[in-house]
């Protein structure tokens, strides 16, 4: 008889190379203890997996907390000076690249999620699954075992039995032999002997039967056990090692995949950052600080030479005219404290933004004298007051404390009308205010007009709604609309040419290199409107005595333009026009919204470049 074999073999379709079936109930019918083993070995595998996937998950959490963290120390905090640095692209892209660094974490957060929800709770519950069909799989065979030692021990007890039994009637059968050959014995004797040896013949023929049948009993019971019982529970044992090995395999799948899914995104966030190095242009960036930073003011005239030595010598100058006014240079405009820096290197002070006060009075502007020639014939004067004379030369080197210059030296106030900018970027404030107060008027309006409509459906359809309840929107709304509307009006006031002295001040005086009359002391102090100043006055009186003598150079005209609309021309250095009027133009505006035209008759003066349509010759 051939021998069982526990392979199976078959050929493959293409007949080249055979294919190999093994099944652990017939490979396997001894090795209940490795089976057992190489099962809780799968099992603590799996285990061990699910634990290292849950460390990878809060690697991953752990990493995304500190990318976010990152970016939020590294993101400018409303309101501070980093975030007013955004407008700039080198800024503004290392703002993006935090934006993509946030994305990127909230992507390893994505990693984390789906590796925590697809392998590690989805395998766990697999595993809890997987123990207890092990458990009963384990447990049917340690029955069937149980069950087969028992019929064993059975038939080892009926076969000792047998034994015993048997031995006894041999015992029997020759005690009766010998008492039937003894001719001493009596007949009763060998009667009770043979007696004795039937019985005892009996009872081991019931025992021999009795080990027979347990013996068929136990080897049909072990041929189930090793050909039937194991071999199915050993199927099932590999068929739950096999779909756990399948499970596990999907799980280092998934491990990839979970990864590989977010790599798109993870993509686009490494692309803008990339991008966001691409859209760094430095030139871009200078044009934004001009703009930003533009004050409109011109740069200053050259200091004249003072001449003291004619006609008048340097103490009695000292002595008669230290209290009236000395020429005084850019840094003693800035101020007693000469040993301050000037403004341009100087740190600006810091102005509360909760609290807005009073705008600082506007000086009163004067109309700057004609220019006059530093170096000609001395005066006939001269000879006759020699003192006029030096005080009408002081005069005309004296420069005027711009605007600009006088503020600087003291803190600056912020104002409602931004008066405490330079004239360029006033305009510009202004300019965004009316265009945020146009944008909220517009929602106000667009709001209004809505509740009217609604109003309207409510009257004819009296069932969708009381049109009375649309009262008190319709009366907040109109209140809105008119509170906005004077707001409105107030900062195209100011900003319109009549409140840009500030610039207007400062051109007309640097274009004729005059003297200025304002309500500040030569000190660099404040002094009331109402107060003139002596030194001004001695200053005018002798320009009106030289004010035949002074002639002013003409500039040749670059232009024409057309007046649109009517402009009074009240502040000084202002020219009126009427609309339709044609004037020449002799300066272009320079970036503070003032042009300077001349009329046919020789006057000149400043006007809004935005009230004239103006054609410049080629």
């Amino acid at each position: 008889m051939l021998p069982r074999t526990d392979l199976i073999s078959s050929i493959s379709l293409d007949g080249t190379r055979p294919v190999i079936l093994i099944e652990w109930g017939r490979a396997f019918h001894d090795q209940y203890d490795i089976i057992d083993k190489h099962t809780q070995s799968g099992l603590e595998l799996v285990e061990k997996y699910v634990k290292f996937v849950k460390e990878r998950t809060e690697i991953e959490q752990n990493y995304a907390k500190q990318l976010r963290n990152l970016t939020k120390k590294y993101n400018p905090k409303r309101g501070c000076k980093e975030e007013q640095e955004c407008r700039f692209s080198n800024h503004q892209s290392f703002l993006d690249i935090l934006d993509e660094m946030n994305d990127y974490a909230g992507q390893r957060e994505l990693i984390a999620e789906n590796m925590m929800m697809n392998i590690c709770i989805e395998i766990t519950k697999y595993l809890q699954e997987l123990k207890m069909e092990r458990k009963m799989h384990l447990s049917e065979a340690k029955k069937a075992q149980q069950s087969l030692e028992s019929t064993y021990k059975q038939l080892d007890s009926s076969k000792k039995r047998f034994e015993r039994e048997w031995r006894e009637a041999d015992k029997a059968a020759q005690y009766a032999e010998k008492t039937d050959q003894d001719i001493n014995a009596t007949k009763a004797d060998v009667e009770k002997a043979k007696q004795q040896a039937n019985m005892r013949t009996h009872i081991a023929e019931e025992c021999k039967n009795d080990y027979a049948a347990q013996l068929q009993k136990y080897n049909k019971e072990q041929s189930q056990f090793y050909f039937s019982d194991m071999p199915l529970i050993f199927n099932k044992l590999q068929d739950m090692d096999e779909r756990r090995v399948r499970k596990l395999a999907q799980g280092y799948v998934l491990f990839s995949d979970t990864e590989r899914h977010v790599m798109p995104i993870i993509g686009k966030c490494l692309e803008g950052v990339t991008k966001a190095g691409t859209n760094v242009n430095e030139r871009n960036d200078s044009i934004a600080l001009i703009e930003q930073y533009k004050s409109g003011f011109e740069r200053p005239g050259d200091l004249e030479f003072e001449d003291y030595s004619q006609g008048i010598n340097r103490a009695s100058s000292d002595s008669s005219l230290g209290t009236i006014g000395t020429p005084k240079g850019p840094l003693e405009l800035l101020g007693k404290n000469r040993s301050k820096p000037f403004w341009l290197f100087s740190k600006k002070s810091k102005v509360g933004c909760y609290s807005l006060p009073p705008p600082p009075p506007h000086p009163p502007l004067s109309t700057p004298p004609a220019p006059s020639p530093a170096n000609g014939t001395p005066s006939p004067k001269f000879g006759r007051d020699p003192l006029s004379y030096c005080l009408k030369e002081i005069n005309k080197t004296v420069k005027p404390r711009i605007s600009s210059f006088r503020t600087l030296g003291r803190m600056p106030t912020v104002t409602e009308d931004f008066g405490h900018l330079p004239p360029e970027q006033r305009r510009k404030r202004l300019q965004q205010k009316l265009d945020d107060i146009g944008k909220e008027l517009q929602k106000e309006v667009d709001q209004s007009e809505a509740l009217e409509k609604m109003k309207d459906v409510y009257e004819k359809n009296s069932q969708m709604g009381d049109p009375a309840s649309l009262s008190p929107q319709i009366n907040q709304t109109a209140q809105n609309m008119e509170r906005l509307r004077g707001e409105l009006n107030k900062y195209e006031v100011m900003d319109s040419p009549l409140l840009a002295t500030d610039a207007l001040s400062y051109r007309s005086h640097s274009n004729n290199n005059g003297s200025t009359h304002e309500p500040y002391s030569p000190d660099g102090t404040h002094s009331e409107e109402g107060t003139p100043d002596p030194s001004q006055a001695i200053y005018a009186e002798f320009d009106d005595d030289f004010e035949e003598e002074e002639e002013e150079e003409l500039v040749a005209p670059i232009g024409q333009c057309t007046a649109m609309y009517n402009f009074p021309g009240a502040s000084e250095g202002t020219i009126t026009m009427q609309e339709g009027e044609v004037l020449s133009v002799v300066e272009e505006d320079k970036g503070d919204g003032w042009t300077r035209v001349r009329r046919a008759n020789g006057n000149e003066g400043y006007i809004p470049t935005s009230y004239v349509s103006i054609n410049l010759s080629k």
